[in-house]
């Protein structure tokens, strides 16, 4: 699978996506990053591993603690995708404002 394919396949599930935006406001350790859900020491484990495969996050064990943290250049590289997008719904919404603006 190509990276691209890779990074949306591990943002689908909405643990994962929340696993990241955890992450987006620092490093933590897995125990911190289990609290929220109701799911098993082993799952969380699961969805690490498929963030840490698309290269979306890092694990780093110091001392007692697994610490992990985002990587940014596979989130760059899904952001770049849908910044070609991000252009196509601009100049759409500019049309339909020149299009209400217009006199009737």
């Amino acid at each position: 699978m190509d990276p691209l394919s890779t990074t949306f396949a591990a943002l689908a599930d909405p643990t994962r996506r929340a696993i990241v935006a955890r992450l987006a406001q620092g490093e933590t350790h897995v125990g911190e990053l289990m609290k929220p859900f109701h799911i098993s020491g082993p799952a969380i484990s699961r969805h690490l591993r498929v963030l840490e495969d698309a290269g979306l996050i890092e694990r780093e064990v110091q001392a007692q603690w697994r610490v992990c943290r985002l990587r940014g250049p596979a989130l760059q590289v899904a952001r770049d995708w849908l910044d070609q997008y991000r252009v196509f719904w601009e100049q759409s919404l500019d049309r339909l404002v020149n299009l209400l603006e217009a006199p009737a």
